[in-house]
This record gives C-alpha cells, sequence and structure tokens, in this order.
C-alpha cells in the first residue's frame, strides 16, 4: 500500500504532513511522489485563501473517478469547507486528531502521543526542518481563518521544542525554522510563562554549525528584547518576515491588527538601528473591503520607506465565517490585480536595490538546489544565490563571491 501527500499551505501544514508521514509508515504504508501509485492520497488543505481551496475541489473532483483509492483531507481547514468536502472525501480529519487516523482508516489502536505536535515527524529533507512552537493563534484578524481552523494559540513546552532540535543539530541539519502562527507571543499560555526570546537563545546555545529562522511575527507582539537579542545570537540569521497588511490605519483597525502605521514604521526603525543589514520582508493584501484609491496609496508608501527585500501580496477573496465577510466585498477584481501590480512594480525596485549592496562580498550560503550546472541556496538574509559547481553541494554551507545583483536573486562564483 502507498501513500500520496498533497500539501498546500504555509510551513505548518508542511510540518504537520511530516507527522502524518510518520503515522502512515507505522501503519505499514511506503510513501511515493506520484499520486498515480498511491492507494492513498491525504491532502493537507489550507482555508486560508479560495485559490487554495480551489485547488483541492479541482485535485478531489479527479482522484474521485479513480476505483480502490482511499482519500483524507486534513489540514488547516474552516468547518464550511470541511462540511462541502465531506461527501467527496472518504475521511475529513481535524489535524489535532491525526493520531486517531489509524483507527479511523483500519480501526487500529490509536497513535501512542495524545498531542499530534509530539508526533517524531519524517522530515522531507536532511538538512532542513521546520519545528513548529506552537498551534493555532488568539489574534483573531477579520480576514483570517486560523483561529477557526487551528483553536486558540497552544504552545509547546519548551523543553520539547530544544528536545526535537538538539536531535536535528546532532543528525547534521543545517537549518532549522521555528514556525508558528505568532512565534512572538509563545509561552504566553504557558505555566508558569515562557518567552520567545529565551526559546532563541537555549536553541542558539546548542553546539554545531547550523542557522536558526523563525516566522511568523506579528507587530505587535515584537519586543525591544527580542530585537536587541537577535544580533548576539550567532546562529539566528538576520532575516524578519513582518507582516504590514496595510499601511491605512482605518483599514488596519478593520482587520484588527492592533496597531498603527505610525507604531509600525517605529518598530521598522528599531530593527533597522539594531540589527544592521537585516533583511525584512512581508505580508501585504490589497483590496479589502471599501480600501478606496487613497488608502491604497498609504500602503505604497509604507512600501517605499521601509524597502522590503521580499512581499507576499494577495488581494483579499472573502473567507466565510470570518468577521470581514460581514463587509462588502466592494473593490473590484481589475483593481485589486492593478494595486498587486503597483507594488510589484515597488518591490522589484527595493529587492534590486537590497541586492546590489552585496555585489563584492562574500556570503555564506546554505545550497538547498540544483538545476543542471547551477546550484542555488540562500543567504542568511535569504536571498537566493545562483552559481556553478561540479562537486556535489546540496545540504552545505559554501562561501559565494557575489557578482551580480538582479531583482530575484544573486549571481555568485564558488572558489
Amino acid at each position: 500500500m502507498k501513500y500520496f501527500l498533497f500539501i498546500i499551505g504555509c510551513q505548518m501544514n508542511l510540518a504537520d504532513a511530516e507527522r502524518a508521514a510518520t503515522i502512515l509508515d507505522k501503519m505499514g504504508m511506503t510513501q511515493t511522489s506520484s499520486e498515480k501509485e498511491a492507494d492513498l492520497i491525504m491532502a493537507l488543505a489550507c482555508s486560508v485563501r479560495q485559490s487554495a481551496i480551489d485547488r483541492v475541489y479541482g485535485q478531489i473532483n479527479k482522484w474521485q473517478g479513480r476505483k480502490n483509492l482511499t482519500t483524507v483531507l486534513s489540514g488547516c481547514v474552516t468547518a464550511r469547507d470541511k462540511k462541502k468536502m465531506q461527501e467527496k472525501f472518504d475521511l475529513v480529519l481535524d489535524i489535532k486528531d491525526l493520531p486517531k487516523l489509524p483507527n479511523k482508516l483500519k480501526n487500529l489502536p490509536t497513535y501512542k502521543q495524545n498531542n499530534y505536535l509530539q508526533i517524531t515527524p519524517k522530515y522531507t529533507s536532511n538538512f532542513q526542518a521546520f519545528v513548529p512552537i506552537s498551534n493555532g493563534c488568539n489574534n483573531f484578524c477579520t480576514y483570517c481563518v486560523v483561529p477557526y481552523t487551528r483553536g486558540r494559540e497552544q504552545s509547546r513546552p519548551q523543553a520539547e521544542i530544544i528536545c526535537e532540535v538538539r536531535a536535528l543539530i546532532k543528525r547534521g541539519f543545517r537549518e532549522i525554522t521555528l514556525v508558528g502562527q505568532n512565534v512572538n507571543s509563545y509561552g504566553q499560555d504557558l505555566k508558569p510563562e515562557a518567552e520567545f526570546v529565551d526559546l532563541l537563545t537555549k536553541a542558539d546555545s546548542i553546539p554545531g554549525h547550523f542557522w536558526i529562522r523563525f516566522t511568523t511575527n506579528h507587530p505587535k507582539d515584537m519586543s525591544d528584547q527580542l530585537i536587541k537579542a537577535i544580533p548576539k545570537l550567532k546562529k539566528v540569521t538576520k532575516y524578519i518576515h513582518l507582516p504590514l497588511q496595510s499601511g491605512d490605519n482605518t483599514i488596519l483597525k478593520k482587520m484588527n491588527r492592533k496597531y498603527t502605521k505610525e507604531s509600525y514604521l517605529r518598530l521598522i526603525a528599531k530593527i533597522k538601528k539594531w540589527i544592521p543589514g537585516v533583511a525584512i520582508s512581508t505580508d501585504i493584501i490589497v483590496g479589502f473591503p471599501g480600501e478606496t484609491d487613497k488608502q491604497f496609496k498609504e500602503t505604497a508608501k509604507v512600501m517605499k520607506t521601509v524597502q522590503y527585500v521580499m512581499a507576499y501580496l494577495n488581494q483579499y477573496s472573502e473567507r466565510p465565517g470570518t468577521a470581514a465577510a460581514k463587509l462588502k466585498d466592494n473593490i473590484k477584481k481589475e483593481t485589486k490585480r492593478q494595486r498587486e501590480e503597483v507594488l510589484n512594480e515597488i518591490l522589484k525596485k527595493s529587492s534590486l536595490a537590497y541586492n546590489q549592496k552585496m555585489v563584492g562580498k562574500s556570503e555564506e550560503v546554505l545550497v538547498d538546489g540544483q538545476k543542471k550546472e547551477y546550484y542555488y541556496g540562500r543567504t542568511g538574509s535569504y536571498q537566493i544565490v545562483k552559481f556553478k559547481s561540479r562537486k556535489n553541494l546540496i545540504g552545505k554551507f559554501v562561501k559565494i563571491k557575489i557578482v551580480k545583483a538582479n531583482t530575484w536573486y544573486l549571481d555568485g562564483i564558488y572558489a
């Protein structure tokens, strides 16, 4: 019996898929990279955007035509989407109930761990790993389904996380990404309370040559203590993903983001002051209900001021069950597309400007891909670097001299 994992969404879904793989392996199944070979297909879906859910609908319609195929739906899925797909999938399972998968599928005993995050993952890489530090969210941004799909924020015990990271480093992993819907509020629900900066410090103290990344951050919880600690931690990369979503205060209030444009820009100024050379990326939604041309221009101004190295731009799509779904989605699709293009043009300039500053420098790069004679990797600041080599360098740290800046990547020479 073979299984195939169909994964859509963020790093949390990738991490969840690795835990699902462990359970399916324990059930005596073998993972395949071919959908056509699979006896079981498990979709780790994402209701955060309509386009992602549309992809799942498209796939299940294709899968339903196959005989002797078992289909399972899990991941970050709203109750409404689960209900709509209940009849199409053989099993719809809440991600928190992952340990019950053997019993639900084959009447086998429930997996020994009650908390699915305690399941030892079957890592898809042998040098990069996503380590969840929490699950769920307490912020209730009006456009977001996460508090409804994953529930309220629950932090993993610090010792459990450090144990997982330590084991990965012992196995030779080179990059650890700590993931959560809001890493900055990590530990507030634990007794006694823990702090994210303390978790970072402990992970940083583990012996070995490796990088630590973390995502995603919320501006309202990004503390001075954390910002000041980052340049002192040797293994924590100087890259911060800080979602803006909008540069207009009225829209931010409608989004329930709990910060203003002014407080966000003050935070950016602190980050740039205390972490020299830092690379900052962001998330932005265009066309939120009621967004005027003037309000959109405020977002464009913030983008020009901050000079992001990368921005994940999204056109607003209504998510049933969220507070924003009660607002009239009155921005035309064409207007949303045009606004996204405007921001993308700003991003191209700021990304190129950051890359140009790296020309002539020798950068440490973690190599994670190869295409023909070219290798690809990322710097600590998350820039893609392309270079040639005849050696097998996948999973290794190498020094690359940057010789050319492009909009989205750098050309380099491996000595």
